[in-house]
């Protein structure tokens, strides 16, 4: 916990991937704070570039950064396009974190993930168990990027006194979410084809992988409220963990989710596709500790994120 309140009123803020999922819900949740944010495009910043990045710091000063920006994606992403995965991360760790720096921005937040956790690491996933083991090898590269940024803000803050915090958000879904039909996550892909299984009448719908891997999801919205609570209080080398502290096979997921939107037929689950981590839970203790704790339930949330499902939908057909 910060000895004092970090103050977020008046501040220039950078959200760093301002159009990602997490990106766009932290800038929907800064709106209420009385604050100027800054967002630019990639038609405007690349943030891979870093004479572009220096350059941009150097004129619009930020104050504060949240840095939501990565590439990200599901099993068959992660694991088709590793140097992308890989190149593309650690360029926007090291030029976002570096340019700060030179800029003197009064705090940045680092937002990782929890595939950064070995893979067979013990249940519930605490923060201290980073590096103690090997990590699952579809996502390594994002994985191994995700820990070099985390390592970087530890550093900068040791060396040069920056005050750089990390974050681990567990699984997101809900308004911006990816639904391409290769490269989406598990959420935003089963939202997609009950969805049009539905539609088409489809009379089974395929789950990949044995459908018993265990995971947390955290409602997007929720994830931004934490950030913007602990971008006020808190201030160390600790990563802090974000997530409910509780999770679901993915068979009972596919289940509420084919239940809350309408479709009636069978699922079965096809096990020639990678399953992933077997459990991925993560220990919630030290953010419930520092006073945040997960209000949106997953029934609530898979409501929410299907209507915003529909009415992305919409959009595409309007445009």
């Amino acid at each position: 916990m910060a000895s004092t309140p970090f103050e977020l009123k008046g501040k220039r803020v950078f959200v760093a991937g301002h159009r990602g999922m997490a990106g766009s819900a932290i800038t929907r949740r800064l709106a209420s704070e009385d604050v100027h944010i800054l967002t630019a495009g990639r038609g405007e910043l690349d943030l891979r570039n870093q004479a572009e990045v220096f350059d941009w710091f150097a004129r619009k000063k930020p104050q504060v950064v949240f840095l939501a920006a990565a590439k990200v994606g599901g099993i068959v992403a992660n694991n088709t396009l590793r140097a992308e995965f890989l190149y593309d991360n650690l360029a926007i760790a090291a030029n976002v974190m570096h340019a700060a720096y030179l800029n003197r921005t009064e705090k940045l937040m680092f937002l990782g993930s929890s595939c950064i956790y070995p893979k067979l690491a013990p249940q519930p996933l605490r923060e201290d168990y980073m590096l103690t083991g090997p990590l699952e090898i579809t996502n390594e590269p994002y994985a191994v990027a995700k820990i070099a940024g985390i390592k970087m803000a530890e550093a900068y803050r040791s060396q040069y006194g920056c005050d750089f915090i990390s974050v681990m958000p567990t699984n997101l879904y809900g308004p911006g979410d990816n639904y391409h039909p290769k490269y989406s996550h598990v959420v935003a892909a089963l939202i997609r084809r009950f969805h049009e299984a539905k539609l088409s009448g489809i009379p089974n719908v395929v789950v990949w992988g044995s459908g018993t891997p265990r995971r947390e999801l955290l409602y997007v919205d929720d994830m931004a409220d934490a950030c913007v609570y602990l971008m006020k209080v808190h201030s160390s080398t600790d990563i802090v963990n974000i997530g409910t502290g509780e999770d679901i096979t993915i068979a009972e997921f596919a289940q509420t989710v084919a239940r809350i939107i309408g479709y009636t037929g069978a699922i079965s689950y096809d096990t020639s596709r990678p399953d992933g981590t077997p459990r991925k839970l993560l220990d919630v203790s030290r953010l419930n500790a520092l006073g945040w704790r997960a209000r949106t339930t997953l029934e609530e949330g898979i409501v929410l994120a299907y209507r915003a499902y529909l009415s992305e939908i919409e959009l595409a057909e309007v445009e």
